[in-house]
């Protein structure tokens, strides 16, 4: 049977979600005998929000403890913020506490919420730096190790990336790769100087230096908190260390379409925001020498479109029909230029991901991303021919110049991901 400790239960901070520049005076407590054993500063602190976690809590703080503790032994705490689970998570987190004396309980009643259960977390710990994992073992502890090795090698953030080198997904369905695909496709559309700056922004696995964050007044809604930290944070250095991504042993997924609908709000009020945003207002240096061969690559492709047009559709050759023949001179076109382009344009990237299943999933997704921008072609054509009445000719330019920047753009960080330690 397990006993509760009311004393042993991290107070919940209230107020603003902002974390102060120093760490909080809370004292730490014996629990055997509820004596204060005086102030607890450690350099590392980890956040584990929890609901309804509670065949997994205690897998998870015994690899963490054994990990951190041959690492960092009595320097670091782990706080687990459960948002008063039905299956009594904190209750059984709680019940650790002896065994594990670097563990700290929250639990929370009156707030619900993946982020703000990481901020709370991060107002109530001692830490020079903050971290977060979650409580489901869908995050291999180990990497923690090299997250903590980033941060001591001087990054203000250390993200867990899956789509990195040594990154990936166990056993995802096609559904939700493309899901997930989508929703930073979405953030790159609206945010693009903040997403960016990762290969992952979904990620819920990172570490930040508190002096990154500390006094800003953060404002996250549902799951993606590292898009706020990008946001709002002072994040200079960034390092991203691959992982994969596990399948849940015990419980049940949380991923629900309120999630996508609280990411996409989430975007929009961070593109919105009258608030000091260091990520969109520093901006990001643009790759030129990569985008003139991109375009150069580009170029080739007209070619290859026209004369793959001429002898399909020309009556003095093949005569097909003239919608069937575009159709296959752009897709022909479209492959022209992904091979130029990935053994030209995007070579550093491609030598590193050698081998023709990569060079696939990279064709298919080149291939999406450039039908995308022939319709966006079409769309911006007619409105500026049509409502802004500008002349056809110089309205095609204008649409070319635009679905260029978006070929570019997005290829750049979906198909040929340039993902660099520090940006």
């Amino acid at each position: 049977m397990t006993i509760s400790h009311p004393e042993s239960l991290l107070p919940v901070p209230s107020g603003c979600f902002q974390v102060s520049e120093a760490a909080p005076a809370f004292k730490r407590v014996d629990t055997r005998y509820a004596m204060p054993l005086g102030l607890y500063p450690v350099s590392f602190s980890l956040v584990i929000p929890t609901y309804n976690e509670s065949k997994n809590i205690e897998a998870l703080i015994s690899v963490l403890s054994s990990l951190l503790d041959a690492a960092i032994p009595g320097n670091y705490e782990l706080i687990v913020v459960d948002d008063d689970s039905p299956d009594h998570t904190w209750e059984v987190a709680q019940a650790l506490i002896p065994e594990y004396p670097q563990l700290k309980v929250m639990r929370r009643q009156q707030e619900q919420g993946l982020s703000t259960a990481v901020i709370r977390g991060w107002q109530a710990a001692n830490g020079h730096v903050l971290g977060v994992i979650d409580g489901d073992l869908q995050h291999p502890p180990k990497v923690l190790l090299q997250l903590l090795t980033a941060i001591e090698q001087g990054a203000d953030l250390a993200v867990a990336s899956r789509h990195i080198q040594g990154g990936g997904v166990s056993s995802w369905s096609f559904t939700r790769r493309v899901l997930s695909r989508g929703a930073q496709l979405l953030g790159i559309v609206i945010l693009p100087q903040v997403v960016s700056r990762v290969s992952d922004p979904m990620s819920g696995y990172f570490l930040v230096r508190r002096s990154a964050i500390a006094g800003r007044r953060l404002n996250p809604i549902g799951y993606k908190i590292l898009i706020e930290i990008l946001g709002r944070g002072d994040i200079g250095s960034i390092a991203e260390v691959g992982y994969v991504f596990q399948e849940r042993q015990e419980g049940e997924s949380k991923v629900t379409w309120k999630q996508y609908l609280d990411y996409l709000q989430h975007l929009l009020r961070l593109r919105f925001s009258s608030g000091r945003m260091r990520g969109i207002r520093q901006g990001i240096d643009f790759p030129w020498s990569r985008f003139i061969r991109f375009g150069v690559v580009g170029l080739s492709g007209v070619f290859v479109d026209m004369a793959v047009l001429y002898l399909l559709h020309d009556s003095s050759t093949l005569g097909w029909g003239l919608t069937r023949s575009k159709i296959i001179a752009a897709e022909a076109a479209i492959i022209n230029n992904f091979f130029w382009n990935d053994a030209w344009t995007f070579s550093d990237v491609s030598n590193q991901q050698r081998g023709w299943l990569k060079r696939l999933k990279r064709l298919l997704k080149f291939n999406i991303i450039c039908l995308i921008g022939l319709l966006l072609n079409v769309l911006i054509l007619n409105f500026l021919f049509n409502a802004l009445k500008v002349h056809y000719l110089l309205a095609n330019i204008m649409a070319i110049a635009v679905v260029t920047f978006w070929n570019f753009w997005i290829n750049l960080k979906l198909s040929w991901r340039v993902t660099e330690s520090d940006n």
